[in-house]
C-alpha cells in the first residue's frame, strides 16, 4: 500500500464516514471520493465495504480514466462517474453520491426541486436541477460512465456552472454533490438533503405554494457568498 496517496485516502476516508453520521446512507448506499489534481488520482470507498469496516487503507486510488492506481479492494461502482466529472470539471476535488431518502424522492419523480425558501436561497439561486432520464442507448453502454456525461448534459441544456450549483438529482436515481474539498462536497449533500425534506414538506402544507420571491433569494444568497458577505450562523 503506497505512502504516496496518504492524504487523500484520509481524507476520502473521513468524508464517508460522515455519510453514515448524517444520516445520509443505508447500508452501503453511498461513496465519497477525493481527488489529487497534480497527481490526477481520487480515493474513493471500496464497493460494497460496510461503513465500520472502513479504514483509510481501504481507499482505493484510481485514476481520472477510472483504472486503479493503488488498493486492494475493487473501487466504488460508481467510480466512473466520478472519473468523468474530475476530467471535465476542473475545480472539484471531492464527490458525494447517496441515496438519501428525500432527495431520492425528489429524483424519482423527475422534477427539479422548487426554491421555496431561505434556506434553499443561503446556498443556491436556483431550483436544484434534476437530469432528466438517461435515455435507452446510454443506458446500454458504459452505465456508470454515462451518468458522469447525464449529469454534464443537464448543466449545459439549462445553462449552469458546476461551481455556482454543486449538487443535482440524477432523474430516476439518486443526488449528486461536489465541491472544492470532499468535506464541503459532504456538506452540500447534507445541505441538499434538507433542502428536499423541506420542499417536499411544504407542498404537502399547501400544493401551490409560491416560490421565494427574487429580492429574497438575492439577499440570503449574497449575504452569504456576496462580495460585502457577513452570514456565517
Amino acid at each position: 500500500m503506497s505512502k504516496k496517496y496518504h492524504d487523500i485516502r484520509e481524507s476520502a476516508y473521513e468524508a464517508n464516514m460522515q455519510l453514515p453520521k448524517l444520516g445520509l446512507v443505508l447500508f452501503t448506499f453511498g461513496n465519497v471520493s477525493a481527488a489529487d489534481r497534480e497527481e490526477r488520482v481520487f480515493a474513493i470507498k471500496p464497493s460494497g465495504v460496510p461503513y465500520e469496516k472502513l479504514s483509510p487503507k481501504k481507499m482505493v486510488i484510481v485514476d481520472f480514466d477510472g483504472n486503479i492506481v493503488d488498493g486492494d479492494l475493487r473501487p466504488s461502482s460508481d467510480t466512473k462517474t466520478h472519473a468523468v466529472l474530475y476530467t471535465h470539471w476542473e475545480n472539484i476535488n471531492g464527490i458525494v453520491h447517496t441515496h438519501s431518502t428525500y432527495a431520492t424522492a425528489w429524483a424519482q419523480t423527475q422534477r427539479d426541486i422548487p426554491i421555496f425558501g431561505t434556506t434553499h436561497a443561503d446556498h443556491l439561486t436556483v431550483d436544484v436541477p434534476c437530469a432528466p432520464p438517461m435515455d435507452d442507448e446510454m443506458i446500454k453502454g458504459d452505465y456508470e460512465h454515462e451518468t458522469g456525461f447525464q449529469i454534464m448534459n443537464c448543466f449545459k441544456e439549462k445553462g449552469l456552472s458546476y461551481e455556482d450549483v454543486e449538487m443535482i438529482l440524477v432523474g430516476n436515481h439518486a443526488p449528486f454533490t461536489w465541491g472544492k474539498t470532499a468535506d464541503k462536497a459532504v456538506y452540500n449533500s447534507a445541505v441538499l438533503e434538507s433542502v428536499a425534506q423541506m420542499a417536499y414538506l411544504t407542498e404537502q402544507i399547501k400544493p401551490m405554494a409560491p416560490r421565494l420571491k427574487d429580492a429574497l433569494i438575492k439577499k440570503h444568497f449574497e449575504r452569504k457568498h456576496g462580495p460585502n458577505s457577513y452570514y456565517g450562523q
